[in-house]
């Protein structure tokens, strides 16, 4: 039976740990969406949060996590690495293990691949029957970055891990939720932003001359050197990077500016809103949420056409997915008319309302975390 959200918080409190390693980029803003949300104060009447999360990452500031995200939750870091080191691992588990066994949870939600294999492990060695989910925000193994045989091995990983340790996964979006069911048990709540708080931002502006950008870490996943041969192709119209990163040497050509990091997410979105069309070049993706903050600020996308672009941008309504850069000449004709883009981004932002709305999609995962742990509570006293 599927009882409503605000029927189910009223039947027990829950304890739900999130483990994740990966606290960068788009998952850092689902995750403080995440403790905004389940740390107010009538959710935490029934559901207690704990995020664990390691601190390695270049881009993860302990402490602005610790001013940005609410106070309702309970933060702790533990060192956790993303590439296989087997005695870091070991330690990373093992210390894992100790922090469930003193939380003694109800849930376990695990985030990204890395944390989905430790975790998952550090929960089977509890021996203690716990309800897992994961959420892998873009499999390890549609990397394009390794060999086949890598991806091969990842995927083996995720299949056994599943096949071993059980657990459900809860895909971040539709595409992702096709290829989680032929690995085992699944579920599909996408990911979501805060639309109130992206719309505050979105303000009058104009440019002389069209302008395109991207927010992100100027890496290998998000394709630089094609988000420069754009910008080489269209040498009229102006080119940001909101970002920084490893790779931005790349980006050569007279009409881009990299921005560099901002500390203030606002100062991002200030950003954001001075752009006229979002571009989107990287080759793999979860559910990106840059572009649903583009869509909030009434940007039409172009995007490549891969898994979680895909699942977002509808084609010639709320802007185009394309293959090969010779498309986008038809696309910016077409998106070079203020009135198009007009049209594109109002779809853009109905859109967003409908799908991906973070209050909606973690009442969502609410409701699934009580109707889960209530099928393992019954079945335990079987």
């Amino acid at each position: 039976m599927t009882l409503p959200y605000f029927c189910l918080i009223k039947l027990a409190i829950l304890k739900v740990v999130h483990i994740i390693e990966a606290l960068g980029g788009g998952v850092y803003t689902y995750f403080k969406d995440l403790s905004c949300h389940f740390g107010e104060d009538e959710i935490r009447k029934n559901i207690c949060t704990t995020i664990i999360y390691s601190g390695n990452r270049k881009e993860i500031d302990s402490e602005k996590i610790e001013s940005e995200f609410s106070n309702g939750v309970s933060l702790i870091k533990i060192n956790m690495v993303r590439e296989f080191s087997p005695f870091q691992d070991f330690k990373s588990i093992i210390h894992l293990r100790k922090e469930l066994q003193r939380l003694n949870p109800d849930v376990i939600h695990l985030h990204s691949s890395k944390a989905g294999v430790l975790g998952r492990i550090a929960c089977f060695s509890l021996f203690k029957r716990k309800k897992i989910f994961y959420t892998p925000h873009g499999y390890s193994f549609l990397r394009t970055d390794i060999s086949d045989l890598t991806k091969k091995i990842y995927w083996l990983i995720e299949k056994k891990n599943q096949q071993l340790f059980g657990g459900t996964t809860i895909a971040c979006g539709d595409t992702e939720f096709e290829i989680a069911k032929t690995i085992g048990d699944s579920k599909l709540i996408r990911n979501g932003i805060n639309i109130e708080e992206v719309q505050q931002h979105l303000l009058f502006h104009q440019n002389t001359k069209l302008t395109i950008g991207i927010i992100g870490r100027i890496t290998f996943q998000k394709n630089p050197n094609l988000f420069n041969q754009i910008a080489l192709r269209f040498p009229n119209f102006n080119f940001v990077w909101i970002g920084d990163g490893e790779l931005n040497a790349t980006l050569t050509a007279p009409n881009i500016r990299i921005t560099g990091w901002f500390m203030d997410r606002n100062e991002v979105l200030k950003q954001l809103n001075m752009i006229d069309i979002y571009l989107q070049t990287s080759l793999w993706e979860g559910l990106p949420i840059a572009i649903l903050e583009a869509m909030v600020m009434k940007k039409p996308v172009l995007a490549t056409n891969v898994i979680g672009n895909k699942d977002i941008v509808i084609p010639n309504e709320t802007g185009f997915l394309f293959d090969n850069i010779e498309e986008l000449d038809t696309y910016f004709e077409q998106l070079k008319e203020e009135k198009t883009r007009i049209v594109f981004g109002n779809k853009a932002l109905k859109r967003c309302f409908s799908l991906f709305d973070k209050n909606e999609n973690f009442k969502a995962l609410a409701t699934l975390y009580y109707q889960e742990f209530f099928v393992v509570a019954n079945n335990s006293q079987r």
